[in-house]
C-alpha cells in the first residue's frame, strides 16, 4: 500500500503543481494577449487611416482650410468638393475648360475676381491652389447664400446656375418648389 500510497501523492503533487504552472502561465499569457490586441488594433487603426488617406487623398489642406473659413465655409464639405472636382489635382483641366483644385470655368473665375475686387487675375490664377480655392470658396458661398440648400448650391457648382434655375422652374424636376430630381448624370 506504501508504493499506491505515494504514487498518489505523486499524482496530487504533480496535479497541483500543474495547477501552479497554469496560474502563472495565465499571469503571463493575459499581459501578452493584452499587448497583442493592443497592437493588433492600433495596427488596423492606422491600417485604416494609410488606406483611407490613399483612396481619398487630401491635397492643399491649409489652403482650403485658409479660404473656408474666409467665406464661412465647412473645410470638410470644401474638401469634398475638390475631391469630387479634380481629385486634388492642381493641374486638372476639364473637357470644359474648368482648371485647378475647385475646377472654375475661365469666365466664371474672372465674374468671381470682379466681384472680390482682384484686378491682378488671370486665367493663370486658377491653377494656382491658393487662388482658386479663395474663387471657389466664394463661389460655394455665393451660391449656398443664393440656393438656401447644401444639395442645390452643390449641383449648381457642378452643372451651373443657369441649368439648376431652369431645373427649378421644372415642375418635373422641382414639383415641391425644391430640386428633387437632377437630370445630370454626373452632377446627380
Amino acid at each position: 500500500m506504501t508504493a499506491a500510497n505515494n504514487a498518489g501523492k505523486r499524482g496530487r503533487a504533480r496535479r497541483k503543481t500543474s495547477k501552479k504552472k497554469r496560474a502563472v502561465n495565465m499571469k503571463r499569457f493575459i499581459p501578452v494577449m493584452a499587448l497583442m490586441l493592443a497592437l493588433g488594433a492600433a495596427g488596423g487603426f492606422f491600417l485604416a487611416r494609410y488606406l483611407e488617406k490613399r483612396t481619398y487623398p487630401l491635397t492643399y489642406v491649409q489652403e482650403i482650410k485658409t479660404a473656408a473659413a474666409e467665406f464661412g465655409l465647412d473645410a470638410y464639405l470644401v474638401m469634398a468638393v475638390v475631391h469630387t472636382e479634380s481629385g486634388g489635382d492642381a493641374a486638372a483641366v476639364s473637357a470644359a475648360g474648368a482648371i485647378g483644385l475647385m475646377q472654375i470655368m475661365p469666365a466664371t473665375g474672372e465674374w468671381i475676381a470682379a466681384k472680390l475686387g482682384l484686378p491682378e487675375y488671370t486665367e493663370a490664377s486658377l491653377a494656382d491652389p491658393g487662388a482658386n480655392t479663395r474663387l471657389g470658396c466664394w463661389y460655394l458661398a455665393y451660391l449656398l447664400d443664393k440656393y438656401g440648400d447644401t444639395r442645390t448650391a452643390l449641383a449648381a457648382y457642378n452643372a451651373g446656375p443657369g441649368n439648376v434655375d431652369k431645373w427649378l422652374s421644372d415642375e418635373k424636376l422641382s414639383p415641391s418648389g425644391a430640386l428633387e430630381e437632377i437630370p445630370f448624370d454626373e452632377t446627380a
